[in-house]
């Protein structure tokens, strides 16, 4: 198996669990309907482990645009194949996105709500801030590098980390996740919300495109820092780029602070989703 194809497959792996699990708890008529977040974090980070344990040993199973770059910023991945990573990431979400809508078929018109449709799909803030919803991100997703290379320096026995990545991210989930759902993720978001776009649902409404941008730009910029952050502290090695992506992130967070909330949208259940 390629690389590309492995990084396309892990990343509709986690979509089909990980969307699964929504819709699973917010559609109508769903045996599981109101399983609460607990449940959602859990399946998550198993979604992660299924899908490292599928490709894993044929890409690194980065599944994550903001791991691909991440890595790439310490030095641990080539810059060359950066973009075939993404691509496959991104596809591998809108395929995943798909594959749950045909799994939900019958429910997503015996739904009425089009939050909690394009929930599955994607997410949105619970409270609306541009400044806050982007500084969310970009800590998860620093979290979750800072996370993933602790978890790479250290040994464990065949074939547990895997699940050890997948504890982090329903620690992420528990712990920082209800203000934006916590995507930290590009493709995890774009892909699907693309599905999202694409696919015949019943009274979906818009996918929400003011706030995509989000979940985007704050793990790419939280995944970076986060890297080079655990590169500077855990091993000593401060590179010109800390302090220059140090800065970016700075500028970026300066700018949405000042210019308030334009750009974010909530999607209050019940109520149409406008674009």
């Amino acid at each position: 198996m390629s690389t590309f194809t492995a990084e396309l497959i892990g990343t509709m792996i986690l979509i089909i669990f990980g969307g699964g699990v929504v819709a699973n708890v917010s559609l109508n008529k769903s045996k599981a309907q109101g399983g609460g977040w607990i449940v959602v974090a859990l399946a998550w980070g198993l979604a992660v482990a299924m899908a490292v344990y599928a490709v894993g040993s044929f890409s690194g199973a980065h599944l994550n645009p903001a791991v691909t770059l991440g890595l790439a910023s310490i030095g641990e991945f080539a810059w060359a194949d950066v973009p075939a990573y993404i691509i496959a990431q991104v596809l591998g979400g809108m395929l995943g996105g798909m594959v749950v809508y045909f799994h939900f078929l019958p429910h997503w018109k015996a739904t009425d709500d089009p939050a909690a449709k394009l929930g599955v799909f994607s997410t949105d803030p619970a409270i609306p801030h541009t400044f806050s919803n982007l500084l969310s991100e970009f800590i998860g997703t620093a979290v979750l590098l800072v996370g993933l290379l602790s978890i790479g320096a250290n040994k464990f026995s065949d074939g547990l980390n895997p699940l050890i990545v997948g504890f982090l991210i329903v620690a992420i989930g528990l712990s920082l996740g209800g203000p934006t759902g916590y995507a930290i993720n590009p493709a995890r978001d774009l892909g699907p919300r693309i599905a999202h776009f694409l696919l015949p649902i019943p009274g979906k409404g818009g996918s929400n495109w003011t706030y995509s941008w989000i979940p985007v730009v704050g793990p790419v910029l939280g995944g970076v820092f986060g890297s080079l952050f655990y590169q500077a502290v855990f091993t000593g090695k401060v590179t010109t780029l800390f302090w220059i992506w140090t800065v970016v992130s700075l500028a970026v967070f300066a700018i949405t602070f000042f210019l308030g909330n334009k750009g974010t949208q909530a999607l209050p259940h019940g109520n149409e989703i406008e674009n």
